[in-house]
């Protein structure tokens, strides 16, 4: 499924910037940095105005909560005129609902850089594959294998978009044998393809997920067979290596290592390192965003602490690869000093009086002695 155009803008965006980047500096860790930095600073306006919104909204929230409590009390009976106040207020004080349209907007960029560092050539790239087996004499109708094709990297520079095929289809009989292979829109082998630019980093594979006991794979001539033994279903993936999932970057042993915690049980620090700065990050921001008018929030102040220990266990309860993490992380820190710049702007007028005045009271609060205990009277 191409959401929101994902492959689309993957492929003649992300890609051809990726690619130019690299050539400049021929490395993948600096490219993803590169790459991040531009997506960000292309959408810093759009991000601006969502967050310029949220300061504003802040602010004026209690205000308008009131004002629109009394519209809709005064004006229940006439909801034409509660609609044309209800508009005099958003016009005054601004829409909220204004603050989800920049978000929408930069969603399917967003969506499209992180496809692409999930993708080759950081990360290794899965073709998942269902094949059903029947016996002999059932009569069926075999269709085309059905996988989503990706851009696979042979070289620095040099990729090409490889879907999977099973020559027999994916509906066989006992005793079939069918070609599994990895092949370009126009029919060329990924094998013959990597011969020619003699890249010996990428070894194409195939795994059995479930159904093993049903079939039988046969690697011969750089080519993978499978023969149907019994009647079934058989779910196998075809596996691609990614070019530079192995290479390094600073602290970061590995661009394509998914999880601090690997199947032998090892810890990775990196991984670790990179998920402590994204919550570290994602708190700094919180608190910039919450705090940088001077009005605190008790419930927001419990939002800002929680918020990123939630980040932090989704993932590494759902890991994401190395290379993935280091653009959130990015990403994070830009956000953070773009949030903290524009809570140093200016309010408009009407909405630093309404600041000033919740700021008063928080004062004046803070200054009031509730309960003031009594001596007690000397007796004579």
């Amino acid at each position: 499924m191409d959401l929101f155009g994902t492959n689309f803008l993957s492929n003649n965006l992300m890609l051809p910037i990726l690619d130019f980047f690299y050539g400049v500096v021929p490395s993948y860790g600096l490219a993803i940095v590169a790459l991040t930095l531009v997506v960000r600073a292309a959408l810093a306006p759009i991000s601006a105005g969502q967050i310029r919104n949220m300061r504003r909204m802040k602010v004026a929230q209690p205000v308008m909560q009131k004002r629109v409590r009394e519209i809709q009390e005064r004006y229940k009976n006439d909801p034409a005129k509660q609609q044309e106040e209800m508009a005099k207020v958003y016009q005054e004080f601004g829409n909220p609902l204004a603050g989800c349209l920049p978000l929408l907007l930069q969603l399917p960029i967003l969506f499209a850089l992180f496809a692409t560092l999930r993708g080759s050539p950081f990360a290794d790239v899965n073709y998942p594959v269902e094949l059903e087996i029947f016996p002999r004499d059932q009569v069926v109708q075999s269709q085309p294998v059905n996988a989503q094709r990706h851009n696979i990297y042979v070289q620095p520079g040099v990729h090409y978009s490889i879907g999977v095929v099973s020559t027999a289809g994916n509906k066989l009989h006992e005793g079939d044998e069918t070609l599994l292979d990895f092949r370009t829109p126009d029919g060329r082998s990924l094998d013959s393809i990597l011969q020619e630019v003699n890249n010996p980093q990428i070894t194409p594979h195939w795994t059995v997920k479930s159904g093993g006991e049903l079939v039988e794979l046969i690697r011969e001539n750089g080519q993978t067979k499978l023969k149907a033994l019994h009647a079934g279903k058989v779910s196998l993936v075809g596996v691609v290596p990614g070019l530079a999932a192995n290479e390094g970057f600073l602290f970061i042993s590995a661009l394509g290592q998914v999880g601090a915690i690997d199947s032998n049980g090892m810890i990775h620090w990196d991984t670790v390192m990179l998920v402590l700065i994204f919550a570290a990050s994602t708190y700094a921001s919180q608190i910039i965003t919450s705090q940088g008018d001077g009005v605190k929030n008790p419930q927001q102040d419990q939002v800002n602490q929680s918020l990123p220990l939630i980040f932090a266990a989704m993932l590494l309860l759902f890991p994401l690869p190395a290379g993935v993490l280091m653009y959130m992380v990015i990403a994070n820190v830009f956000q953070t000093v773009q949030t903290f710049i524009l809570s140093r702007e200016p309010l408009p007028e009407h909405l630093q009086k309404i600041l000033d005045a919740q700021q008063k009271t928080v004062k004046a609060q803070a200054q009031t002695i509730p309960f003031e205990r009594q001596q007690p009277k000397k007796k004579a």
